[in-house]
């Protein structure tokens, strides 16, 4: 969403297909995909090593006590497997070709955004829209047309209709993507009460069930089971409204409880005696552990992908210092590329030029043992 709410932040209205595909990874057909393996220099052994993992597979339905002849399946990438999925994306990899606007590609989650301030942009939106239909005929994977929805986001309020196969897409103004509630005015509030709901809701069933009040059972039970619904792909929606924040924590203040000989002890006191940083501190740390990665080349994407480093002379602090633009919007201020810059800037020449990324973590445990609120917002 790094684009998007740049886009918007500068006062662009853009628009987002979301794509579905019908069936999607059982329908990449066999013949094609090993055409397609082809072109990208993949042959010899390792073509028919994957065309032998592919083939000779047969299927038939079961019903009511009866059963069809068996089929030999001739489409179809095996679901729950590691190359599966590297087969589909090969598989779609060229069906941005010709397409102006931006398309994502995760899996079988694709999704086409493009600014949408007039009918020129639009109309190319819709353009692109009629390519990625032709594509889908020509290579046998129809997309799912009553589920692709279209959300809007800035202030123009025009909202071009756009049509796939004739069928008028629908309008919505929140949907999932990978997992993360997106709404159309870019905030984080729905993403946080649908982390908040799951988590407690897990927290619930392992006080119900576990009769053990031992700090390492219980321990382990939060980080495994509750902690990674309140921070899956946390980057993309670090809340930044207080309410948001605290709605979040409470979680872990309600685990801190459940430790015995701990109900009575101040909430920071439980977090250090269990060896716990609040969540707000985990958050913030991540975003510096992000940015390490990406500019040691430990990430796929690249520096200026998000970040402008600063140049001229340095009269304080590290050498790696990043410039931040000003930002209209709440949204673009508190998003990622933003919201790091000022923490990140702060750190000291060592801990930035860390070797490794383990030494730069132990720079951060070191700075969050010496500079009390350094991690929090």
């Amino acid at each position: 969403m790094e684009r998007v709410t740049k886009e918007v932040d500068e006062g662009n209205s853009v628009d987002a297909v979301y794509l579905d595909f019908a069936k999607a990874f059982d329908k990449v057909p066999h013949e094609r995909l090993k055409r397609k393996l082809k072109s990208h220099g993949i042959g010899g052994g390792l073509l028919r090593w994957i065309g032998n993992w592919l083939e000779g597979r047969t299927q038939r339905v079961c019903t009511q006590g009866g059963s069809s002849g068996w089929r030999k399946v001739v489409s179809g990438v095996p679901q729950g497997s590691v190359l599966g999925p590297l087969l589909f994306l090969i598989y779609i990899n060229d069906i941005d070709a010709g397409v102006v606007n931006w398309v994502y590609k995760f899996a079988d989650d694709t999704k086409v955004c493009g600014k949408a301030n007039d009918i020129n942009e639009s109309s190319a939106m819709q353009a692109d829209l009629d390519k990625l239909s032709r594509w889908s005929f020509d290579w046998q994977m129809l997309f799912n047309v009553e589920k692709c929805k279209v959300m809007h986001f800035g202030r123009n309020k025009t909202e071009p209709n756009y049509f796939m196969n004739g069928i008028k897409l629908e309008k919505v103004k929140e949907i999932r993507d990978l997992g993360v509630v997106v709404t159309e005015d870019l905030k984080p509030s729905k993403q946080c009460q649908k982390a908040y709901n799951r988590a407690a809701s897990m927290l619930g069933m392992i006080r119900r069930t576990i009769k053990s009040r031992s700090a390492n059972i219980l321990l382990n039970l939060y980080k495994t089971l509750v902690r990674p619904h309140l921070e899956y792909a946390v980057s993309a929606w670090s809340p930044y409204y207080k309410k948001d924040r605290e709605l979040l924590e409470r979680i872990q203040h309600r685990f801190s409880k459940m430790v015995k000989g701990m109900e009575c002890l101040e909430y920071r006191e439980r977090l250090r005696r269990l060896g716990l940083w609040t969540l707000e501190e985990r958050r913030n740390r991540g975003d510096l552990l992000e940015v390490y990665k990406i500019n040691k080349g430990l990430s796929k994407v690249a520096m200026d992908d998000f970040f402008h480093v600063g140049t001229g002379q340095r009269t304080r602090g590290h050498s790696l210092r990043l410039s931040k633009k000003q930002s209209a919007k709440d949204f673009r201020l508190h998003f990622f590329s933003q919201r790091v810059v000022n923490r990140w800037n702060a750190l000291d020449q060592e801990t930035v030029d860390a070797p490794s990324l383990n030494s730069f973590k132990n720079g951060l445990q070191r700075i969050h043992s010496t500079k009390i609120g350094f991690f929090e917002d």
